[in-house]
């Protein structure tokens, strides 16, 4: 939880918006291999509000693109409507990804479902040119504690997938993460040697960030 009470009082709006999407995300974590209705969920920012970001930093829409965690947000399937084919979609639910498979087998055959653990990508150094993360490092710290000293479990989590995101991108790979935290509790997931790291601030009332971090 990225909005201490001392910064943020009980009644205000951002407060109240912060813990309604933490619980989505602890949803997440805690029921969603048991869901089973093919349903979609994406509990911030459509593709359509971060669009104008992707055509920028990846213009070659022929790009190999791992999505990481993936769930069942429409993210994948927006963007390869948009024209980007070569996506590879993984999750830890097995449920979740044969649910995808069936959904999309026949309109958009191009893409890929696998099962992994983002921690331990089962790929080579190099198959990916985008890796791609919506909310799936902040599900990965719904866990209590303190904020400003995170449990260790939860910060080897997030560096195990960052590392290993980077391991399986090009030379010239891209990171891209999508959240709500703020670069004062992010950084230090993301500042890693050979890489230059870049942060948008998106949103006027409530602020999400999109991290971008370039290997070098």
């Amino acid at each position: 939880m990225e909005c201490l009470t001392s910064l943020c009082p009980q009644g205000s709006q951002i407060h109240t918006v912060r813990w309604t999407i933490l619980t989505a995300l602890q949803h997440r974590k805690t029921h969603f291999p048991r869901e089973s209705d093919g349903g979609s969920f994406d509990w911030f920012k459509s593709y359509s509000d971060i669009s104008y970001i992707i055509h920028e930093l990846v213009p070659d829409k022929s790009a190999r693109i791992l999505m990481l965690g993936c769930g069942n947000s429409r993210l994948s399937e927006e963007m390869y409507d948009d024209g980007y084919k070569n996506i590879t979609n993984v999750d830890y639910s097995s449920v979740v990804i044969d649910q995808m498979q069936r959904r999309h087998m026949t309109l958009r055959p191009g893409m890929e479902w696998m099962v992994a653990d983002v921690r331990e990508l089962p790929f080579t150094a190099g198959t990916f040119d985008v890796a791609l993360d919506k909310g799936t490092m902040d599900a990965m710290m719904t866990t209590k504690g303190d904020v400003w000293d995170p449990p260790e479990q939860a910060i080897r989590d997030c560096n195990r997938e960052v590392d290993d995101a980077l391991r399986v991108l090009s030379p010239t790979g891209l990171f891209l993460y999508l959240t709500f935290g703020q670069p004062h509790f992010r950084k230090r997931y993301l500042s890693k040697r050979d890489t230059q790291l870049e942060v948008r601030q998106l949103g006027e009332t409530f602020h999400y960030y999109f991290y971008i971090l370039r290997r070098q």
